[in-house]
């Protein structure tokens, strides 16, 4: 099924649901897969719409070619470099980054290649994050004297900090496996094994009732950065809340009694 923006947009992004999997995928390659202003707009419209839709429980994030993404597009930055421009460009990515992070929709990212400063922020900002071993990771702004500010906010968030200042005052490449040691990402594969990783991850997820992930995803983003008292009076409330909901009373119930649950998503 191709929805009605990807469709608009096919030479950027192509979106396909397979049952309760959403497949989105950047089909840009020619630019490297590079967030445009108009990549970055079309994928921000896409997840609106995969947020809109309850039938849908996970997304796979991937792209063609061989650069996953190589971040924004350098002709376009500097076509027009004045400072409310630039302002206005880096706002428009961290939004969609945001996004990301806000779908109620966990979302995985699939890597089999490169994916370089907000190309590596994409990957950091997912839930989940798979590559192939010989997939490449760096945010090498400061070679060319633009220090990778807004990719460090995702980065810093997901890895160790000495890890992350590696990567940023370095600006050298880290395989996949050392993505995977940082904390990037998940797990590095063979490339055979890619698709059937990403697929295991997100057919489980997929089986599991969405209010409940929803609610969980919401509230493990909300509590992380609380101090301590807080993050526990938080996330206790949202237990005490999540229990009224239909799903935990009947998955409990099917745990107690041997049963599959039947989920409601409520």
């Amino acid at each position: 099924m191709m929805s009605e923006v990807a469709a608009k947009s096919a030479s950027l992004l192509s979106l396909e649901i397979e049952g309760r999997v959403a497949r989105l995928t950047l089909t840009d390659p020619a630019s490297r897969n590079s967030l445009s202003s108009q990549m970055m707009q079309t994928i921000s419209d896409t997840f609106d719409e995969i947020a809109g839709n309850a039938d849908i429980a996970v997304v796979i994030l991937g792209a063609e070619g061989p650069v996953f993404s190589s971040g924004h597009n350098l002709k376009e930055v500097m076509s027009d470099n004045r400072q409310e421009v630039m302002l206005a460009l880096f706002n428009q990515c961290s939004a969609m980054m945001q996004k990301i992070v806000n779908l109620p929709q966990p979302v995985i990212a699939k890597v089999d290649g490169i994916a370089t400063a907000a190309g590596c922020q994409l990957v950091a900002s997912c839930d989940l994050a798979f590559a192939t071993k010989s997939s490449r990771f760096a945010t090498p702004g400061v070679n060319l004297g633009l220090f990778c500010s807004t990719p460090m906010v995702a980065l810093s968030r997901n890895v160790a900090p000495k890890h992350a200042m590696e990567m940023l005052l370095s600006g050298e490449f880290i395989d996949g496996e050392n993505a995977m040691r940082f904390g990037l990402i998940n797990k590095a594969v063979e490339p055979n094994e890619l698709e059937d990783i990403v697929q295991k991850f997100a057919k489980n997820i997929a089986s599991k009732s969405t209010h409940t992930v929803k609610t969980g995803k919401a509230a493990f983003y909300k509590q992380v950065n609380m101090p301590l008292d807080q993050a526990y009076d938080f996330a206790s409330e949202v237990m005490a809340n999540n229990m009224q909901s239909h799903d935990a009373q009947e998955g409990i119930d099917a745990f107690l009694n041997k049963r599959e649950p039947d989920w409601q998503d409520k």
